[in-house]
């Protein structure tokens, strides 16, 4: 069943959702609110899209209002938004990284139907990875409907409290930057190696493609995976017992936790009703 759904935000994250949806063949009618008329031109032409610069009664009264700006941006425009929604029993999809529920319950009230959010950078190109969260009281056909329209750049997965999103956002919110790092020290390794970069990029690339897909695929665990591969008094083992001196566990949930305790400090200042 097509479903009316709205984009507050014409920005990357929304023309990803937007592109996998159109890509997957949902033809739903879509509307972005976007008050750069520059992109106008170009959301309308790839996306088969309606732009409008502001968002009217008449716009917002749809199946799911998706909040795709910036976390900062959202206490400035919310209040007038949920003005225009007045009338409309659709749902609020939050993307918004950092702004708790209890900010959107704030601006949106206690009887609109809320669902936040926590998509990564892959999403871009059809890669990410979302956990989504709503309250007891949003019923299952709007859960399905979040799902939907987040499922079209990627994997989603529901987790059981608000406070888990955080977790979320330490593993794979900010996942990704974890990766990129590693790549880029191995690709520094290579070059002292003695490799070119291009060889050092194409070498660290590729084997991080190809791990994560032996992990997704083969059915086993990482750990099991890391010992298949550990030949007794090999190359890999000695480079693990560097890693393993250095406690990369220890310092891999330091970091996570840093950024799990970031979300929770975002999360207050973001928050106008505390």
């Amino acid at each position: 069943m097509e479903r009316k759904l709205v984009f507050i935000g014409g920005g990357n994250m929304a023309r990803s959702l937007i592109g996998g949806l159109r890509q997957s063949g949902n033809r739903s009618p879509i509307t972005v609110v976007e008050p750069d008329m520059a992109k106008h031109s170009a959301l309308a032409a790839d996306l088969e899209v309606d732009c409008v610069a502001e968002a009217s009664p008449q716009v917002l009264n749809a199946d799911a209002v998706v909040l795709a700006v910036k976390p900062q941006v959202l206490p400035d425009v919310a209040p007038a938004l949920a003005a225009s929604m007045a009338e409309s029993g659709g749902v609020i999809i939050s993307i918004a990284a950092g702004v708790p529920l209890s900010a959107l319950v704030y601006w949106f009230g206690q009887s609109r139907p809320i669902v936040r959010c926590m998509p990564n950078t892959p999403a871009l190109i059809g890669a990410g990875m979302t956990g989504l969260y709503a309250p007891p009281g949003v019923d299952s056909d709007t859960r399905h409907l979040a799902e939907t329209i987040l499922a079209a750049a990627g994997q989603t997965l529901w987790v059981e409290s608000e406070a888990d999103l955080n977790a979320v956002t330490g593993i794979s919110g900010s996942g990704p930057a974890y990766f990129f790092a590693i790549m880029e020290a191995l690709q520094l390794a290579a070059e002292a190696q003695g490799l070119p970069p291009e060889t050092g990029r194409q070498l660290v690339t590729q084997t991080a493609l190809g791990a994560a897909r032996m992990v997704d695929e083969s059915g086993d665990d990482a750990g099991t995976l890391r010992v298949n591969v550990t030949s007794p008094g090999g190359t890999t083992e000695q480079a693990l017992n560097v890693l393993a001196e250095a406690d990369l566990n220890a310092t891999i949930a330091r970091a996570v936790q840093a950024a799990v305790a970031r979300a929770g400090e975002l999360a207050d200042e973001l928050d106008p009703s505390s």
